[in-house]
């Protein structure tokens, strides 16, 4: 017996967004529309939306979700039953065609892969809506990609959702549109864009503050040399790995101290009216996730709750905590894309990936928002190309095709380079040994703008930090960021005041000692971030969209990366404005 149509009338509100790319879809009626939009913004519930419009108008008989993983096929199916649509979340190649009493499936990319055929044979079959869960992905590998487009070719729609940055490589994906731009190079053109900038103006996703721990790493060669680096500091790519790898090690200091600090920021948000706030540490693999639960343990009391694989239990340990009330889920790549947990508002960053797509797929898992006022906060190492990403969460990307290709981040790679006999650098040896590792906030970036000066783990300075209040605006954000770097420069002064007048017949003062290269660019940012604050008084922009207009005029990387020639030449540009 075939199943009921769904009911519209049932359907929750849509958002304005979802609202405008629906009648945006309806109007068109084109085989095949792309929809971007920022984590936490609702594509399941448009696009599902959309599925319903088009099963009740007898568009389409049948509807097929694609989906990255095991666990979202039964998250799908869930979201679609809410709504009267029955999807067979556990159809499998072998079974050829979905029981009669099911709208149709949800499968996966490495199932399209595998067996093509079948899914074409179903598509053919009845007329089919195909919905692309996270499109990007059937460009992981040639076969899902040419799967993909043999199997639902002959299918009526097709609904191609994305929530992150396309690819960085030259894979096209199948059925996104792509056009020539004056540089000659092609790119992705979406149907329907709503990022995250848009989504946080909205109060539709929670504003992120991002606290970047550096500190001193030391490690063993093979040959028995020591070396030392400070995390955060410009270095070659082989040492900036060796030190971010350092200071990851579950038997150093820096992550028990991140993992203190983190737990404190949750205790925060918990008592400021996120009751059930919970925290996320993305760990590299396996291994070093069983440890950091052990030290989430040691410093909560607590048991935390471990995701290591796609698997049969890991959907159901997912299920369970996003339902309970634990503090704490470890998991390793498991959680980065998709998976719904609403109530995680603080994150450990603690994995060697690093592409713009991997980021932005993990730090999609806190900007949900639930009520008016809650904010998210991730910790992350102080490594530049991370504090890139983390200043550019408002920047839109593209898919483009034929672009001479940057190394990305490390997405493990290089990390594990470390540990193999073919090191590439003459400088470090085939292996290391970590020795020791301490932390200390190097900056919280917000907005695209860096606040405050390093403060030592453990110390009342940091504690301010980690102390904001729980439930605030944008706005409040920002304001309450540049009051904690007055309040921490003014009591640094008084510290040096107070310093200079104890020794009463002191001997003569020593020479004023020029400031360091690191006071320079901490002066300098705070004096950026000061005329960026009274712009955006002056004019209502953003402060990400004033720092993104002084990069198109000045160039270079965002200003927690920035050198002080360049942050120079924006506070000079920006006086002029």
């Amino acid at each position: 017996m075939a199943p009921r149509l769904p009911a519209l009338e049932t359907f929750p509100p849509l958002r304005a967004w979802q609202r405008k790319a629906m009648v945006e879809y309806l109007r068109r009626r084109t085989d095949d529309f792309t929809a971007v939009a920022t984590p936490g913004a609702g594509k399941t519930t448009f696009a599902l939306r959309i599925a319903a419009e088009l099963l009740v108008d007898g568009t389409v008989e049948a509807v097929t979700v694609v989906a990255p993983t095991e666990h979202l096929k039964t998250q799908w199916a869930q979201a679609a039953a809410r709504v009267g649509i029955q999807l067979d979340s556990a159809f499998r190649n072998a079974d050829l065609h979905s029981a009669a009493d099911f709208h149709g499936a949800v499968v996966t990319y490495a199932q399209v892969g595998m067996a093509p055929q079948v899914h074409r044979r179903r598509t053919m079959t009845r007329r089919t809506l195909v919905i692309l869960d996270e499109i990007h992905h059937a460009g992981d590998s040639r076969s899902w990609g040419d799967g993909v487009k043999n199997a639902f070719e002959p299918a009526v729609r097709r609904l191609m959702l994305t929530g992150t940055p396309f690819r960085s490589d030259d894979n096209p994906i199948p059925f996104v549109s792509y056009e020539r731009g004056g540089d000659g190079l092609l790119r992705s053109r979406a149907d329907s864009v709503y990022g995250y900038a848009d989504a946080l103006r909205d109060g539709v996703v929670r504003p992120v503050l991002f606290l970047a721990y550096s500190g001193e790493t030391r490690w063993r060669t093979n040959a028995g040399d020591e070396l030392a680096a400070r995390l955060g500091e410009p270095m070659t790519q082989d040492l900036i790995a060796q030190a971010w790898r350092t200071a990851l090690d579950p038997a150093g200091d820096w992550m028990p101290q991140v993992l203190r600090a983190a737990d404190a920021r949750l205790t925060v948000l918990r008592n400021a009216g996120m009751a059930d706030a919970g925290g996320l540490i993305i760990a590299s693999d396996q291994q070093t996730a069983r440890s950091y639960a052990k030290l989430i343990e040691q410093v909560t009391g607590e048991k935390a709750t471990v995701v290591l694989s796609d698997d049969q239990g890991a959907s159901a340990r997912i299920a369970s905590f996003a339902a309970s009330t634990q503090r704490w889920l470890v998991a390793v790549r498991m959680v980065s894309e998709g998976v719904d947990i609403p109530r995680l508002a603080v994150g450990v960053y603690a994995t060697s990936a690093s592409t713009p797509l991997y980021f932005a797929q993990a730090i999609g898992r806190f900007v949900r928002a639930r009520r008016s006022g809650e904010t998210a906060s991730v910790f992350v190492p102080s490594v530049p190309h991370l504090l890139g990403l983390a200043s550019e969460m408002e920047v839109e990307r593209d898919h483009v095709l034929g672009k001479p290709k940057d190394r990305e981040g490390f997405d493990d790679e290089l990390l594990e380079r470390a540990q193999r006999d073919d090191q590439a650098s003459g400088e470090l040896e085939k292996r290391f040994t970590a020795l020791s590792a301490t932390a200390e906030l190097d900056q919280v970036i917000f907005d695209g703008a860096s606040f405050g000066t390093a403060a030592q783990a453990g110390t009342p300075e940091e504690e301010e930090y980690l102390g904001l209040p729980g439930l605030l605006t944008a706005d409040q954000v920002s304001q309450l960021l540049t009051k904690r770097q007055a309040d921490q420069l003014a009591a640094q002064r008084r510290r040096a005041a107070t310093r200079a007048a104890e020794p009463a017949a002191a001997p003569p003062a020593a020479p004023v000692v020029p400031l360091s290269a690191a006071q320079r660019r901490v002066a300098l940012r705070r004096q950026l971030n000061a005329l960026v604050a009274a712009r955006h008084h002056r004019t209502g922009l953003p402060h990400g969209k004033i720092h993104a207009e002084l990069r198109r005029l000045c160039g270079g990387p965002p200003s927690a990366q920035a050198t002080i020639e360049q942050l120079e030449e924006r506070i000079a540009t920006l006086q002029t404005l």
